[in-house]
């Protein structure tokens, strides 16, 4: 259905623009758009969700420095004034003809279409992972549900085996698998029951994070709580019932952890519709939609664009990386309206704030190739552990991301 509140009554299944998706980068790009273009073009959203989540709260929640509430709205309430919202399902697009299809089986046709409906968790790849995460023990911060679930599940703990896990190949903010890891480590800590409760981080890659300056501030963290780390590892299967985890190192091979408590986070693709459709490209991995890694247009259809998880860009998927990625966005399309060449740039942008304690951050940025890239230019000091960049990951963004963000403000 259409929100009344938020769509022009008899609105025509003809769009001038077509954002596909809802949540941070579909708000944001169409706030953008809305505010650039005024009344002279129509800017609609199609997405299934009454709720909008903010999914960075999710490791303060399972890491339990935030409550649950805080990271949801009703959608209707943040969708930016003058943007229609379309509540429905995309179920296949065809760019040759310019046409959206929707689960209820309505069509809409656009001038032009951007598409960010984010990114698909694939908790069936995993054998026995989806009936982990059903269990007393499966916890994740990769889902609303799961991340309230985890702050229980870590706060209760005083003994025993955790096993946190990151996927390999794109994910969502992938460095994000680590954060509850540090604040349950914090509060254990200050409970006098670390020493009582074995920890063990798995990461697919060969270093913690990637860039020697954050590996080095994470390094000491995990040396100071006393975390085992499996590098070049990855998860393969869960047996719920005996909860017990196996990772596959290196060298092929394996080794069996039972656990209290299982902190997982899945593989992740671009959706099922769009991997099967006609906006992915040969040889990228996930399906992910092929699109100018700058401009961020489509590859073979001008009035096709995409940022956001779904966008196969070489940069880092972080809900930081949609800032330069909405910019550049919402001034190429309202240069394709009024025909004028796409001449804005996203710079590879993106950052991942580490929680590395219950009121400390390690807040790393960086491009492409994983080089510092400073908000603050030639400054490099927020990379380092400050209370200060707790205070805006954990109070200030939020508000910024209600009122600003979702507005195309910021």
């Amino acid at each position: 259905m259409v929100n009344p509140d938020r769509a022009l009554e008899g609105a025509a299944t003809h769009h001038d623009v077509l954002v596909i998706g809802g949540g941070n980068a579909g708000l944001s790009v169409a706030g953008r758009l809305r505010r650039l273009l005024g009344r002279t073009r129509g800017v609609t959203v199609i997405e299934p969700r009454g709720t909008h989540l903010y999914k960075p709260l999710f490791s303060h929640i399972a890491g339990g420095t935030a409550p649950a509430h805080l990271a949801q709205r009703p959608q209707a309430a943040i969708t930016p004034r003058g943007v229609a919202w379309i509540q429905d399902a995309v179920t296949s697009i065809d760019p040759e003809g310019g046409a959206v299809h929707l689960a209820s089986g309505a069509t809409h046709t656009y001038d032009q279409l951007v598409v960010c409906p984010g990114i698909q968790k694939n908790w069936d790849g995993i054998p026995g992972l989806r009936e982990a995460m059903r269990s007393p023990s499966g916890v994740s911060n990769y889902e609303f549900d799961l991340a309230a679930k985890a702050s229980g599940a870590l706060r209760d703990l005083a003994r025993g085996t955790v096993v946190f896990t990151q996927p390999p190949g794109d994910a969502s903010c992938a460095g994000a698998a680590q954060k509850p890891m540090y604040l349950a480590c914090d509060f254990w800590r200050a409970r006098g029951v670390l020493d009582d409760i074995r920890v063990v981080l798995v990461v697919p890659t060969e270093t913690i994070f990637g860039m020697p300056l954050i590996d080095r501030e994470l390094e000491r963290k995990i040396a100071e709580y006393g975390i085992e780390v499996r590098y070049g590892s990855t998860l393969v299967d869960v047996d719920a019932g005996a909860r017990v985890a196996t990772i596959e190192g290196p060298g092929g091979g394996r080794e069996r952890l039972t656990y209290d408590v299982l902190h997982a986070v899945p593989p992740q693709s671009a959706p099922d519709w769009i991997a099967r459709g006609p906006l992915t490209g040969p040889g990228i991995p996930g399906g992910f939609i092929d699109v100018d890694p700058e401009t961020l247009r489509h590859a073979r259809y001008p009035n096709v664009w995409a940022l956001g998880d779904a966008a196969a860009t070489r940069a880092s998927k972080s809900g930081g990386a949609l800032r330069p990625q909405a910019k550049a966005v919402a001034k190429n399309v309202v240069a394709a309206l009024r025909g004028k060449p796409a001449r804005a740039r996203y710079n590879g942008y993106s950052v991942c704030p580490f929680t590395v304690s219950r009121h400390s951050v390690v807040f790393a940025e960086f491009d492409a190739s994983c080089r510092p890239k400073p908000t603050i230019p030639f400054w490099r000091g927020l990379a380092r552990e400050r209370r200060l960049t707790w205070v805006f990951d954990r109070r200030i963004l939020p508000w910024v991301y209600w009122h600003l963000i979702l507005q195309g403000r910021d």
